[in-house]
């Protein structure tokens, strides 16, 4: 018997996502002359900051966008206002070190038309340890340190709309709760998809809280829930319509694999490097966060439409 043929696919606004690939080296994109660069006053008592949250996470983007340490980073910094016809000042390294740590990083989205549909998923990134060719070549030389990166992708838009960074000891289903509660309220949540990690009472309850639908699998030895609560009703459904059409059936009817999209997007963050460069989880924290602002950044400019052919 003949295998199956693979599935074909087109873009079909190859012109203008070509455009934006090549938008996504501009230097332009990234710089505003209408930016608030010095930071207002406040009124408070002690000296107030010289540069505004918008121009530390500025020049923190530069940073990340081009991997560059503090120093360099400050040094780009100010030749790009230098090209630019500013005069402002460039904050230093230990600057923008300092204010990396309590950094709110203001993260752009774009909401679609309709219910939010949700697509979470997540992943571990390392921030200390040997790299895996030095770690294979030469054994481990020291002890190798991870942490956790939560996501929740927009299907419309591929936006990242909540994330959340954890230590790589936890687990992913006491995450969702969290990321949900970042949505705003008045933004209605259709969907919720999630691997088979997220099938637990917590994350069930808190998605049938915002008034969604959870397309999460059943685990393979899954069992019937009390039904004295709508998530262990909504668990029970799933796990009646697993077992009358199988698991395969259910997936492709509710649209499942549609997840996947959530694990390329983990691909985009560590394009980024395969590593973090800050230490303190608070300054780690604000790193990702900056990354998934640049990737949603991307996003606006423009992205592929595919379509399946064959």
């Amino acid at each position: 018997m003949s295998k199956p043929k693979p599935a074909r696919y087109r873009t079909t606004n190859w012109s203008a996502y070509n455009a934006a690939l090549r938008k996504r080296g501009s230097l332009s994109i990234w710089l505003d002359k209408e930016m608030a660069w010095h930071a207002p006053h406040e009124g408070r008592t002690g000296r107030p900051p010289v540069f505004s949250n918008a121009a530390i996470q500025f020049c923190l983007s530069i940073k990340v966008l081009f991997k560059l340490p503090l120093r360099q980073t400050a040094g780009m910094v100010a030749s790009l206002l230098r090209l630019a016809g500013l005069d402002w000042p460039v904050p230093d390294y230990s600057t923008l070190c300092r204010r990396q740590k309590t950094l709110k990083v203001q993260i752009p989205y774009r909401r679609a038309d309709g219910p939010l549909n949700l697509l979470v998923d997540s992943t571990g990134i390392k921030f200390l340890g040997d790299g895996e060719w030095q770690a294979r070549k030469h054994g481990v030389q020291g002890r190798r340190q991870w942490r956790k990166v939560h996501l929740a992708m927009d299907t419309a838009t591929s936006d990242i709309r909540a994330v959340e960074f954890t230590p790589s000891r936890g687990g992913d289903s006491p995450v969702l709760p969290d990321l949900l509660d970042q949505i705003p309220d008045d933004e209605d949540i259709g969907t919720v998809t999630a691997d088979g990690a997220y099938d637990t009472r917590r994350c069930h309850s808190a998605i049938i809280a915002r008034g969604g639908t959870a397309i999460i699998p059943i685990r393979k030895n899954g069992r019937p829930w009390k039904e004295d609560c709508p998530a262990a009703q909504a668990l029970n459904e799933t796990l009646r319509a697993t077992r009358h059409y199988g698991r395969a059936f259910w997936k492709r009817l509710t649209g499942y694999h549609a997840r996947s999209r959530a694990e390329a997007k983990m691909r985009c963050l560590k394009s980024f490097g395969e590593r973090i460069a800050a230490r303190d989880p608070d300054r780690q924290t604000a790193e990702i966060h900056i990354r998934v602002a640049l990737m949603n950044r991307f996003n606006a400019l423009g992205t592929a439409e595919i379509v399946r052919v064959a």
